[in-house]
């Protein structure tokens, strides 16, 4: 089958992804052609995108090869912010960047790159760790600051007055490290406004995280003092079971601050050697380091499902395997071929040649395959998946650097040596050794909400099944209707898999922290719990989360006080119905919606 069957998912489609009077079919004939190495590789590449075997990310179907100034990237991370309102970095501070390092800007300065990013349909993200803390003595202007959550509703309002493209505003993630003295004030920035309505409740155009460093869990378990420091000075010590407890209070209360394992990130990053990650894209299955940006692409497996003589499902790992590198080859052209709001954005990606594929239909895949969701055959064959496309895809980029050459930051040494890279196959880093590679990343698994719905609704990403049948409020240029479309599994598989609200937590953490294991970036994966779910039990996944190797966790509690972009018409539960503005949750499912959806 070719393009979307189902007319609720081909009309968003058509909505956000094509040109005027533009069919689904001319929309993949334009973006194959858009990023073509060749007759044959178009034809294949498009094989693939016409019958729905690889999801693009919105944004480069939307961009590639069409007449709108947009870009095909996701999100970016913003550069370093300089303390400092409007002056930036001395020349002696300029001096001494190295060769790797881009010049940081100053608080106002950001802003202009932030909305710049965001017209051109870029989500940013943020670290305010660099900014001094509250009460700070400011020399050149002998007055004391208010501290980074002061300089907060500045990004918050660009982000709220710049219309992206793809009828949404801006995504925003603001990330501080756990070690900042100011950490408590931005642990409850956002907390206590139940009684405020929505539109007018702090900072709702941003996503927070904590980025959590090492020392702290270190601390928490030894129940050593933990300290707070800015600038190469400890400001005081704290009980890190007080933070650590503020942290959770927070996040299962009102669903933030998330948490970021920051450590782990620069640990397992590929590219250990020439960057540090401070912050990640808004819905977090990109850690980035300054003007990083996302490019992101989702493999459908459930397109990959063939039922044999017997009227059983079997996965076509042949074909899979043969649509790898067409798709590698794609996503690796669009770095070249793309439109960037910013030169330094461009000069990030074309150095380094990040890019995240990823996977979405897992849960309907597997489970078409015998498996219900988070059960220990769901995790082996999730392991093995997962396993095969990513030693596939290192494959293909290092034939891809046999023809094209490696990205201009490739350090041979220094690269194998990475942690991830270490845990590949042995011929795979031989092969490596010998081409070198061309991307310096390959994987990422999004939330991948609205392509998943475009393609017939599969499930999203690494999500278990939302309902068997889904209400979604659908916002459009004229406004917002409600549709109702069956899930793929249930009306297309014929196989009704566990449904999000019938996943336990711990099943939740399991497929999260598999994932994790065969993915060079990270997985944006929110962990669902009841409402009634015990405390203790709560803070205890995030610990799970951090011993299984995640990157970073995400929890939801449903309480009422979030958007319900998707409903599910299983059950009738209805949540309050403010319209988010960036990354919201669905109160049912705890899914990523709106701005992160994609």
């Amino acid at each position: 089958m070719i393009g979307p069957q189902v007319q609720a998912s081909d009309m968003v489609h058509a909505e956000k992804y094509r040109g005027e009077g533009e069919t689904f079919r001319e929309a993949c004939n334009r973006e194959a052609s858009a990023l073509q190495d060749s007759h044959e590789h178009y034809m294949a590449y498009r094989d693939a995108r016409l019958h729905m075997r690889y999801m693009s990310a919105g944004r480069v179907q939307a961009a590639m090869g069409s007449l709108k100034n947009i870009t095909p990237y996701n999100c970016f991370v913003m550069p370093r912010i300089h303390d400092s309102f409007t002056d930036g970095p001395s020349l002696e501070e300029l001096e001494m960047l190295s060769e790797y390092e881009h010049p940081p800007l100053s608080i106002m300065d950001t802003a202009k790159s932030a909305a710049i990013t965001m017209r051109q349909g870029g989500g940013v993200g943020y670290d305010i760790t660099p900014l001094r803390p509250r009460g700070d003595l400011i020399k050149g202007v002998q007055s004391f600051t208010d501290g980074p959550m002061a300089f907060a509703p500045i990004y918050n309002a660009v982000c709220n007055a710049t219309a992206s493209a793809g009828n949404r505003r801006g995504a925003q993630m603001l990330v501080m490290r756990c070690d900042h003295p100011d950490i408590e004030i931005f642990i409850r920035a956002k907390q206590g406004v139940a009684h405020i309505p929505y539109e007018y409740r702090p900072l709702r155009g941003f996503n927070m995280s904590v980025a959590v460093t090492d020392e702290l869990i270190e601390c928490v378990q030894s129940g050593k003092p933990f300290p707070l420091k800015w600038g190469g000075q400890v400001y005081r010590e704290v009980d890190p079971h007080a933070l650590w407890e503020m942290i959770m209070r927070g996040t299962y209360d009102w669903a933030e601050p998330g948490v970021l394992f920051i450590d782990t990130i620069n640990r397992m990053n590929n590219l250990w050697y020439c960057e540090t990650i401070a912050a990640t894209n808004p819905c977090g299955e990109q850690p980035l380091p300054p003007y990083g940006a996302c490019l992101l692409g989702s493999i459908n497996l459930p397109r990959y499902l063939h039922k044999n003589a017997a009227g059983q499902y079997e996965f076509q790992w042949e074909l899979l395997a043969a649509d790898i590198p067409n798709i590698n080859r794609a996503m690796d052209n669009v770095i070249d071929r793309a439109r960037y709001p910013l030169p330094e954005q461009k000069a990030e990606a074309q150095n380094k040649r990040r890019i995240g594929i990823g996977v979405t239909g897992l849960a309907n895949c597997i489970e078409a395959l015998g498996h219900l969701y988070g059960t220990p055959g769901f995790l082996e064959l999730e392991d093995k998946i997962l396993k095969f496309i990513t030693r596939n895809l290192y494959i293909s980029s290092a034939m891809l650097a046999k023809e094209k050459g490696s990205f201009p930051f490739y350090d041979e040494e220094k690269y194998l040596a990475s942690e991830f890279i270490q845990t590949l196959d042995s011929d795979v880093q031989d092969l490596i050794r010998k081409y070198g590679i061309r991307n310096s990343h390959l994987t990422s698994i999004a939330p991948t909400g609205t392509i998943s719905f475009t393609a017939d609704n599969v499930s999203s990403g690494c999500e278990p099944v939302f309902g068997y049948t889904q209400s979604r409020r659908v916002i459009m240029p004229e406004g917002r209707i409600t549709v109702e479309v069956p899930d793929y599994g249930a009306s297309v598989l014929g196989v009704k898999g566990k449904r999000a609200m019938d996943v336990t937590a711990q099943e939740h953490v399991a497929v999260l922290c598999t994932a994790q294991r065969h993915i060079d970036s990270a997985v944006s994966k929110t962990c669902n719990v009841p409402s009634d779910y015990p405390y203790d039990k709560f803070k205890d996944l995030y610990m799970q989360a951090f011993e299984g190797g995640a990157k970073g966790c995400t929890t939801y509690r449903p309480n009422g006080n979030y958007e319900d972009v998707i409903t599910s018409a299983d059950k009738a539960e209805e949540g309050d119905s403010q319209e988010a503005e960036a990354c919201g949750f669905d109160p049912v499912t705890g899914q990523r919606t709106g701005a992160c959806a994609e």
